[in-house]
């Protein structure tokens, strides 16, 4: 039987952007699979990813391929001091929430013509929140030791995450059929407690997907980066250049994320998909513990780095965040008015020249890895390209 798919599918483990959707960090979006068991699958395998890389991070060889260095038992895992933190921390993300906002904005319109409001505050919970942390330092808090929780920080937030996912599937069953999400009210409850059926749900003007967007991940995110570093300066005296690197432009990301807070409600996560299991546990814990993966590697396994490398490594993120910048600007400025004459027909071939890069670039890939393989393989390769006829793109090329 002859394989349906191309070569470059059976070599490189299938299409690019199979496994994963795209977007910044808020937008943390895997791509949509089948009722079953590709939810039920991900319920598993989501949370054993993570703390296969949060094991890896801090063991010697630190390979990502292969079984983790050990496994670790249940009493390294669960402690109820790390859930209480884990609550604390949601509790004080909340409470800063419901301060006043420095601005109020709305939402799309919903399907039954009605907006939502939101407030513009992350950025003012993100310094409040690192003024907090300064005081408590000031006044004792061994913020150094949080390093030392990060497996029981990340079993409780998984934890807490499967629970807030059921509190939210219960809490749908009782919503109107206006407040379901397009995509998860399939009717399979695996799935659409994976992917969530309410599109927006709220507890009076609490919106609980809108404040785990963008708050308690992405500043525990920094927190997590502030642990490792205060960490890495008691064992070795101070922080490291690349340790500081990796602080400062993680830091600015969160930052930029929490500034332009109001584009989020512009994005596929806010504006189609539920909250379910999907984005609580993204949100909560995924991406506070793998997204600190860098500075994590960096207390176990120093790296020198001097003045002249970090300072093209500057360069280059300078210009990459000017880039990023610009793209989601222009993004979020489409989506709230694509008649707005800063974006409207832009007819330049500039902004195709990635694709069109790369597509001459792997067609004449493909071409020299075809010459090569013929010399190499000889009739083997005939017979492989039998049975394997397209070279890129299925039943085109």
């Amino acid at each position: 039987m002859v394989p349906q798919g191309s070569r470059a599918e059976l070599e490189f483990g299938g299409p690019l952007g199979r496994l994963w959707g795209s977007g910044r960090v808020g937008e943390w979006t895997p791509t949509r699979l089948p009722p079953s068991p590709g939810a039920a699958a991900l319920l598993l395998l989501l949370p054993a990813t993570m703390f296969h890389l949060l094991l890896v991070a801090r063991s010697g060889p630190a390979r990502l391929l292969g079984p983790p260095p050990y496994l670790p038992e249940l009493e390294e895992l669960w402690s109820p001091w790390a859930l209480l933190l884990c609550l604390t921390w949601l509790g004080l993300q909340a409470a800063l929430y419901l301060l006043p906002a420095r601005k109020v904005a709305e939402g799309q319109e919903l399907k039954d013509k009605s907006r939502l409001s939101y407030p513009i505050n992350g950025f003012q919970a993100l310094v409040l929140t690192a003024l907090l942390v300064g005081l408590g330092v000031l006044a004792g808090l061994p913020l150094s030791a949080l390093p030392e929780m990060l497996l029981p920080l990340a079993f409780a937030a998984t934890l807490i995450a499967f629970i807030f996912s059921l509190l939210l599937y219960l809490k749908a069953l009782v919503a109107p059929a206006s407040a379901l999400a397009p995509g998860g009210n399939s009717g399979n409850p695996i799935y659409d407690f994976f992917l969530g059926r309410e599109l927006n749900p709220r507890i009076c003007s609490f919106d609980f997907k809108y404040f785990c967007e963008l708050r308690p991940g992405l500043i525990g995110w920094v927190l997590i980066n502030l642990a490792l570093l205060m960490q890495e300066a008691e064992l070795r005296g101070s922080p490291s250049l690349a340790m500081w690197l990796v602080n400062g432009f993680q830091l600015l990301y969160v930052g930029d994320a929490l500034w332009h807070e109001e584009a989020v409600l512009t994005t596929m996560d806010i504006i189609h998909d539920g909250f379910g299991f999907m984005l609580a546990f993204g949100d909560l814990a995924w991406v506070p513990f793998t997204y600190s993966l860098q500075a994590q590697f960096l207390l176990y396994h120093p790296e020198p780095l001097g003045l002249p490398l970090a300072s093209v490594i500057c360069l280059i993120n300078a210009v990459g965040y000017y880039i990023f910048r610009g793209a989601n600007s222009q993004k979020n400025t489409f989506r709230k008015n694509p008649s707005d004459p800063r974006v409207a027909g832009v007819s330049h071939l500039l902004p195709y020249f990635y694709l069109l890069y790369f597509t001459a670039l792997l067609v004449h890939r493909e071409a020299r890895d075809e010459q090569q393989c013929l010399r190499k393989y000889g009739l083997a390769w005939h017979a492989y390209c039998r049975r394997v006829p397209y070279r890129i793109v299925p039943y085109i090329y």
